[in-house]
């Protein structure tokens, strides 16, 4: 298997933790967002989205979209699940990953904050702006939603780490970058604590990878 991402992605990111978590480690490819190489040819013969994350399984067999691929990885591969065994906890993983996945990411990723800027004539100072409100109201929710599930820690869903965590991290990331409003989420920030102090999830970050460029 190898996986086509791109160090600042979080959707890549997001599979970089859940390889992680599953303590596996794949052959990846790097995809340049910034200089337009997923709208190249051979980008999208292969991802016909031009998106990445893109998992190569082999045999040519392809899959896209974060969820799809953590899934995958998660029943595919040995190593702790990231899907807790009980119905309730494993599907409180999928509200909170969908929170993000679904409810924040969208609406500050490359493509959308371009859009804003061309042709829609705004600046990056204002698509940043855009980018920190939603990220601002949509993690204060989750902090909300842990606090009212009276959740345990270190982690989201207690002592071992799940899928959700995979969504959270790079969204804290997001956040700081664009200049969200991140100091009341005490709860969400020590689990990021928690998650940072296991190596490989460390290893994990964006500005570990190959073609980080700062």
């Amino acid at each position: 298997m190898k996986l086509y991402g791109y160090w600042r992605s979080g959707t890549s990111y997001r599979v970089r933790l859940a390889l992680a978590l599953k303590g596996q480690e794949i052959e990846t490819v790097p995809v340049n967002l910034a200089t337009g190489e997923h709208r190249e040819e051979d980008f999208v013969k292969l991802n016909p989205q031009g998106l990445v994350p893109a998992l190569d399984i082999g045999d040519g067999r392809l899959l896209t979209q974060s969820p799809a691929i953590i899934e995958y990885l998660d029943e595919a591969l040995e190593g702790p699940k990231l899907f807790p065994p009980d119905p309730w906890q494993r599907a409180k993983a999928r509200q909170y990953a969908a929170l993000i996945g679904c409810d924040v990411h969208p609406l500050q990723n490359l493509r959308v904050l371009k859009r804003l800027q061309d042709p829609l004539g705004h600046s990056k100072e204002e698509a940043f702006s855009w980018a920190a409100y939603w990220i601002t109201i949509g993690l204060q929710a989750l902090e909300e939603t842990l606090e009212q599930d009276d959740q345990p820690g270190p982690f989201l869903l207690g002592d071992t780490p799940s899928a959700a965590e995979c969504y959270l991290l790079p969204q804290l990331y997001a956040g700081r970058r664009f200049g969200a409003e991140l100091g009341g989420l005490t709860r969400l920030l020590e689990v990021e604590a928690a998650m940072n102090a296991l190596p490989a999830v460390a290893a994990a970050h964006p500005s570990r990878q190959p073609d980080a460029t700062e």
